[in-house]
């Protein structure tokens, strides 16, 4: 089982519709300062405790810069059993410009 590409568009609309799970492996001072709406930073730090905490067979976005070490690390949760990873194209970078009205930041700012 591999890793799927997702789009912006279609990852706005499910955004709306919830039972995604989203994942931000950038370093965590560009996390903090501004992510999409109801993701979380995953670094090796929180690795386990996202493993132990999320099924397998829920959803996952990940998302990185430009969409290319997501492509990795989105390889790499479907060899841990992930049955549904997407890896989102063209990453933070794209998302933010596209959607600049859509992200948040850790300390409560941000449009979201």
């Amino acid at each position: 089982m591999s890793f799927k590409h997702l789009d912006h568009a279609t990852l706005e609309r499910w955004l709306g519709e919830g039972g995604v799970e989203i994942v931000d492996i950038r370093d965590p001072l560009s996390f903090s300062s501004g992510h999409i709406p109801g993701s979380r930073h995953l670094d090796n730090a929180s690795l386990g405790q996202f493993i132990d905490a999320t099924p397998s067979e829920r959803p996952v976005v990940v998302v990185c810069y430009h969409g290319h070490s997501s492509q990795q690390a989105a390889d790499w949760l479907c060899g841990q059993g992930y049955q549904e990873v997407y890896s989102l194209d063209g990453g933070f970078t794209h998302w933010q410009y596209h959607h600049p009205e859509r992200f948040e930041r850790d300390d409560g700012a941000g449009a979201s």
